[in-house]
């Protein structure tokens, strides 16, 4: 089961705008005081950023992510999942006849579109 930071992390990361601190709680199921506490630990983590907002002469906090979930369409080319993430042969990527394919599979799903 994801600990809560991951959980608020999670929902941080899944909005490119950010959240507010007073509606991540909400979202959570938790009370503003523990949101606090989870928010304090993912900023002194490094991996948030706080930014002071008012909503309506009440101060809050714009919460975004100093990274970005990772798009999974990144790694297909077509319907083919990149090769090297369970891969484990030691090649040189330049001469791998595996990430070769996926490349040229890559490169007709990019023309086709």
């Amino acid at each position: 089961m994801p600990s809560i930071e991951e959980e608020a992390l999670k929902i941080i990361q899944s909005r490119p705008d950010g959240v507010l601190q007073s509606e991540l709680w909400k979202i959570l199921g938790i009370d503003s005081r523990k949101c606090s506490r989870v928010v304090k630990k993912l900023f002194d983590g490094g991996l948030i950023d706080r930014t002071e907002f008012r909503d309506e002469g009440i101060k809050t906090y714009q919460l975004t992510s100093r990274q970005q979930a990772i798009d999974p369409a990144l790694f297909m080319a077509g319907e083919e999942l990149i090769p090297c993430i369970a891969c484990d042969l030691d090649c040189i990527v330049e001469q791998c006849p595996l990430i070769l394919d996926w490349m040229y599979e890559l490169a007709i799903t990019e023309v086709n579109e």
